[in-house]
Parts: structure tokens; C-alpha cells; sequence
């Protein structure tokens, strides 16, 4: 493949995930859910058939805690991990990572939850994201939990990636109150950012909003900063949207 074919193949699945992601955002912005982490744990199970259950949880001053959820299946699994202070959920936030069992049952580096959560509620696989949230004392996870083991295929993970960058903003709305304005604010105080919006906008023919989404998604995939991804785009003018598990 030449590298002018790479990079137009490179540019046309960039605009796939920012269209893929603003399908997303109008389908929970259609949610009558009480808050916005009900409203993406439902969009969850919905986008992700594999998963039967969703959950998000938050860090502060130590404390876990399940902001939203599908059902009590999904908290009775996530309060299972708090009580061991162990769990692909726990260990994703603590870890700053993307955790992916194929099977709770046989994993080694769960054991007790894995035997608990198998026996107690069934489930077998799990996909654990941290999500990046860009405020001060507080870190978040979100959870995919199946029945079945091996139940999450790389589009799963790519549909997850996009869930927890939203859930992402979502926590950080919560706390900065609008997206909008923090995407002004964003564009308005930090000059690489906004250079790197221009630079997607040009290149690939996105709106402003897609490519700043493009930058948070590549920021919660990588645990990077969004000024150091900021910076690679301006140097390259791409940017890596592909999810990564630890297996």
C-alpha cells in the first residue's frame, strides 16, 4: 500500500469514528434517562449486544462508587470489587488502563472476584475502562460485564472506547457544567488545541466539534494528556483512534 493510500484510508476511518461518535452523542441526547451515566450505561448494552450489563464508577478521596448502572446485576458486581479492592474495574482505574477478561472463571490475576462474580451473578467476561476525566480528585471506570466468556470482539472495544470518552464528558459536564463551554474554554486557552482542531478540520474535512472529539477519544485510548495529543497531530496531522487492551 503506498503511503498516499495509507493516509487516505488512515483519514476516511477518522471521519468514520467522528461520524460514528456524533451518531452517539444525538442517541443519548434522545435518552430519557434520569442522568447522564444511566443514559450511557443503557446506550452501553444497546451498542454492545455481547454485553448484558454497564456500569460507571467513580473515585473520590479513595472512596468507589456506582454512579449509573443497567440494573442491580451490574452494582452487585462492581460492589463485589470495592469489598476485595480487586477487579478488572478496579485495577483499570488504578492502573490508568484497558482491562479485557475473556474469562473470570480461569483468570489468575482475579481470582476471588472472578470465582464470586461467576457463582454469585453469572458473568464471565468483562471490558474495564478507565475514563479520563479533566478534573482535579477525581478518576472513573466504566464497565461492560457478559455472561458468556470470550464475549467481546474488537468492535466491541472500539464501541466501549467511544462510550467512556463520553462518559468522560459527561463526568466532566457534571462538574464544568456545559461541553460547549468547555470546548471554548479549551480552543480559547490552549493554543496547541486549537491549532490541532485546524489542522483535522483542513485535512479531513471535519467540523470543529468532530475533531475535538477525535482528540478526546485518542487522549482516553492513549492516557495521554490532550495537549500531548494536540501536539503529535500538528506534527503529523493524524491522529491514533485505536482502542488497546491488556488482554
Amino acid at each position: 500500500m503506498s503511503d498516499t493510500s495509507g493516509r487516505a484510508e488512515a483519514a476516511l476511518t477518522l471521519r468514520r469514528v467522528a461520524h460514528d461518535f456524533e451518531q452517539l452523542g444525538d442517541e443519548l441526547s434522545r435518552s430519557t434517562q434520569p442522568t447522564a451515566f444511566e443514559a450511557v450505561t443503557r446506550v452501553a448494552v444497546r451498542r454492545v449486544p455481547a454485553a448484558s450489563a454497564a456500569s460507571i464508577t467513580t473515585v473520590k478521596h479513595g472512596r468507589f462508587t456506582t454512579v449509573g448502572a443497567t440494573d442491580d446485576f451490574a452494582r452487585h458486581a462492581d460492589h463485589l470489587q470495592y469489598e476485595l479492592q480487586s477487579g478488572p474495574c478496579v485495577d483499570a482505574i488504578v492502573d490508568d488502563a484497558l482491562y479485557q477478561p475473556k474469562d473470570l472463571a480461569t483468570d489468575d490475576r482475579w481470582p476471588e472476584y472472578g470465582r464470586r462474580v461467576v457463582d454469585e451473578l453469572g458473568f464471565h467476561s468483562m471490558l474495564s475502562y478507565r475514563i479520563h476525566v479533566e478534573v482535579p480528585g477525581v478518576i472513573a471506570g466504566m464497565n461492560l460485564y457478559a455472561f458468556d466468556p470470550v464475549a467481546f470482539d474488537e468492535h466491541d472495544l472500539a464501541q466501549g472506547l467511544l462510550l467512556a470518552t463520553y462518559a468522560a464528558q459527561a463526568l466532566t459536564a457534571a462538574y464544568l457544567r456545559d461541553r460547549a463551554e468547555n470546548l471554548e474554554r479549551a480552543l480559547a486557552t490552549n493554543r496547541e488545541i486549537g491549532t490541532s482542531v485546524g489542522v483535522l478540520m483542513a485535512l479531513h474535512r471535519l467540523t470543529a466539534e468532530q475533531a475535538f472529539d477525535l482528540l478526546r477519544i485518542a487522549s482516553q485510548n492513549s492516557n495521554r494528556k490532550l495537549r500531548e495529543v494536540a501536539l503529535d497531530v500538528i506534527d503529523t496531522g493524524m491522529v491514533d483512534v485505536t482502542p488497546h487492551s491488556r488482554g
